[in-house]
């Protein structure tokens, strides 16, 4: 397999998920703004620190001001977030991205992909998607979601399971693991440094994180109702049986590079980041009972993010075209 094809479809997948993501994360943010009584600010900021465009934001749209009102005006935020171009993580930008991928690997992308992806480009470019958007923003976020977990089940089921798919399927594992770490560490930090508030305020603040990571029913499954700071933390670190954990996206991640470059075929490109992501993955794992109190979380969040944007970084070197 070229590295050409191996990049586009590296790239596929994080496009993929990161609409996927980003459409979630900001319906969650609106239902906050709504029932959680927090200041708006904290409600939306949030948003742009998890996406890395809080300089962007800033420079752009508030000119520097870091007490502009736009930083809590979930209008402007959510169209930064959903149609400004020139963000490279807004969601115009990444079905873009994952639409020009996925052309360029027509021969190896199977037809029911292609025409799902096709209609997702199609209908953000339509005079249907932003009448939508204006009028049942929750239907906007839903119609992208669902689009975006078609595209993801059906190059599941109706491709083979080889070269290209794993690519694709470490793609959007990787993307994965960052949105996790990234959205956990700045709730966390914000919703555990808040003023005391009544319990079921807070239980609703963790939930709606949850939510956001598609992750509500699953804890408390694992939880019996009880939701705390520490014991979301955990179950979003942690948790081996759910598939948007860190500890379960970093395996799988290890598990399809391993598809693609075996362990012990020494020979072959791509050891540096399978080495890695295996130490990676020991890594996480080994910190299942640590505590998760104070700074913890935070240290362990950012260790995770920088990894993983290295591990990226060397990819990108061993085995894809930006090598």
């Amino acid at each position: 397999m070229i590295s050409r094809v191996a990049d586009h479809c590296f790239w596929f997948g994080r496009y993929v998920e990161r609409a996927e993501s980003t459409a979630r994360m900001l319906a969650a943010s609106v239902s906050l703004a709504l029932d959680a009584e927090l200041p708006a600010a904290q409600v939306w900021r949030p948003m742009l620190v998890v996406s890395g465009e809080e300089d962007e934001f800033r420079t752009r749209i508030t000119g520097g001001d870091d007490d502009a009102g736009a930083w809590g005006d979930g209008e402007i935020v959510q169209r930064f977030m959903v149609w400004d171009e020139a963000n490279g993580v807004s969601l115009a930008r990444s079905v873009t991205g994952m639409r020009w991928n996925a052309r360029s690997i027509r021969e190896v992308l199977s037809l029911e992909s292609w025409e799902a992806v096709n209609e997702l480009h199609l209908w953000m470019r339509s005079d249907a998607a932003p009448a939508i958007y204006a009028q049942h923003r929750d239907a906007f976020y839903q119609h992208v979601r669902r689009a975006t977990q078609l595209t993801l089940g059906l190059v599941r089921s109706t491709m083979l399971h080889d070269e290209p798919l794993d690519f694709m399927w470490l793609g959007v594992l990787l993307e994965r693991v960052s949105q996790t770490a990234r959205m956990l560490d700045v709730h966390h930090h914000a919703f555990t440094n808040l003023p005391r508030r009544h319990e079921v305020v807070e239980t609703a603040l963790w939930l709606s994180m949850l939510r956001a990571l598609s992750g509500s029913e699953a804890f408390l499954k694992r939880a019996a109702g009880r939701v705390s700071s520490e014991g979301v933390a955990r179950f979003l670190l942690s948790e081996s049986a759910f598939p948007r954990s860190i500890a379960y996206c970093v395996h799988s991640a290890y598990d399809r590079l391993c598809n693609i470059r075996p362990p012990d075929h020494h020979t072959l490109p791509g050891g540096i980041s399978l080495e890695r992501l295996r130490v990676l993955d020991v890594w996480v794992r080994a910190r299942e009972n640590d505590p998760l109190t104070g700074t913890a979380v935070h240290d362990v969040l950012t260790h995770v993010v920088d990894e993983v944007h290295e591990i990226c970084g060397t990819l990108g070197k061993e085995l894809l075209a930006g090598g």
